[in-house]
């Protein structure tokens, strides 16, 4: 993707950390079709370093695990995002030269995929993300909740894939481009239409100059 040098990030542990809050990954693969995606939720390990490895589960029905197997990939995870509007800009009253335009923050994993059709490896995985995700339900689901043979044919109808990442690439467009006030203007906007996407938005504006050092 266009990556400018001040929209880069390159921290491991903030790329990280946007898989970890949004899990739905897209992974781009080549078929003999063409390019094809896949939305499909992951986890992401540290090891091994520097970029560490994604697992993730499919549909045994899904062509995806055969035709994939091998070859590289890219997983594209989407983080926070919003329109940011001219109009916050305290610029705009001083020359006008002001544009509208949407921050976001994205990380494109690359790497290959290696199948892992090993019933036990996914019971583990499927436990894992089970517990993670239940953990901020009132009443958490738990695996063992279902009868085991009904959960051990749930895991034969799926398969296993892990993707050991040979790169990260981070885009964090967060206004640090613009002057000071007008950050601050962008947070308050942000703040101001007040939905769960802006506001996520307006926490990652950086808001001053030790924000702005990396």
């Amino acid at each position: 993707m266009y990556q400018p040098a001040h929209f880069k990030e390159e921290r491991i542990d903030v790329l990280h950390q946007l898989i970890r809050k949004n899990p739905l990954g897209a992974l781009v693969s080549m078929t003999a079709d063409g390019l094809t995606a896949n939305h499909i939720p992951f986890e992401v390990v540290e090891s091994p370093a520097p970029f560490g490895t994604l697992h993730a589960h499919v549909a045994r029905a899904n062509p995806l695990w055969k035709e994939a197997a091998g070859k590289d990939v890219m997983v594209i995870f989407q983080g926070a995002d919003a329109y940011i509007s001219p109009s916050w800009y305290p610029s705009k009253k001083d020359h006008g030269k002001v544009v509208p335009t949407w921050n976001y923050a994205v990380v494109h994993a690359h790497g290959p995929i290696k199948v892992l059709d090993d019933a036990e490896w996914l019971h583990a995985l499927v436990c894992k993300l089970t517990n993670q995700h239940e953990s901020k339900m009132p009443a958490p689901w738990q695996v063992t909740d279902a009868p085991a043979d009904f959960i051990d044919t749930m895991v034969k109808a799926i398969v296993g894939i892990e993707i050991p990442l040979a790169r990260l690439v981070g885009k964090w467009k967060v206004s640090q481009n613009r002057p000071a006030a007008d950050r601050a203007g962008t947070i308050a906007g942000l703040h101001g239409v007040g939905t769960e996407a802006a506001n996520a938005m307006a926490e990652l504006v950086p808001s001053g100059a030790s924000d702005l050092a990396r």
